[in-house]
């Protein structure tokens, strides 16, 4: 009986997973261009992307916000003057599902003006599921060589809700971009206990024409 009851435990888990993550939602493709909102806690933003900037990134910032990932993500870095940058999921195994699946790197097309919008990345086809949102002309983004990678492409561009994103909590600046792995590991419930301030995307959808 214990046996049978740990089987069906085991499928539940599975069964929750499949709902949580599906590999065939990382095949989607954008259309050429598409605009969606952000409902944040400071309030909303609408963002207009196109895939001609970045193919590759187009269709993942797509195919995260169809299969509605930015849903109480927090925005835990915001440099003044800088960027604001969110994407780590609450739900780990969420997180680790896109973190895990990164994209192959493009050149940069358009440039890194003010809240132009990238992902964010640590070396050679590292974008997955974390974007910023450029909050001044950031153009040493468009050629920043590092770990085998150069630039930042954009992906989208905020077209309106600017004076919303400069509303974001800056107060912990970089303290929280050092903490990434912790964030990752206890979610929301950390920030929400020791950076009470952080503000949050609420949820994250795909406007219709």
């Amino acid at each position: 009986m214990k046996k049978i009851i740990v089987f069906v435990a085991v499928i539940l888990m599975s069964s929750c997973a499949t709902i949580k993550f599906k590999e065939k939602w990382t095949t989607l493709k954008a259309p050429e261009t598409f605009k969606a909102r952000f409902e944040t806690t400071q309030g909303n933003f609408d963002i207009e992307a196109k895939r001609e900037w970045s193919p590759n990134g187009v269709d993942r910032l797509y195919q995260l916000i169809k299969n509605e990932y930015y849903q109480d993500v927090a925005i835990f870095r915001v440099v003044p003057n800088f960027v604001a940058q969110f994407g780590i999921h609450s739900d780990t195994l969420i997180n680790n599902a896109w973190q895990n699946r990164g994209i192959k790197d493009e050149p940069v097309i358009a440039k890194n003006d003010k809240m132009t919008i990238a992902f964010a990345r640590g070396g050679v086809n590292t974008r997955s599921n974390q974007i910023f949102i450029n909050l001044k002309d950031n153009y040493r983004l468009d050629k920043l060589a590092y770990s085998g990678v150069t630039g930042f492409p954009v992906v989208a561009k905020v077209i309106e809700g600017e004076e919303n994103v400069l509303k974001f909590y800056n107060g912990y600046g970089e303290s929280l971009g050092r903490k990434q792995g912790e964030i990752s590991q206890k979610g929301n419930a950390f920030l929400k206990k020791e950076y009470p301030k952080v503000d949050y995307v609420i949820k994250a959808y795909i406007l219709k024409k």
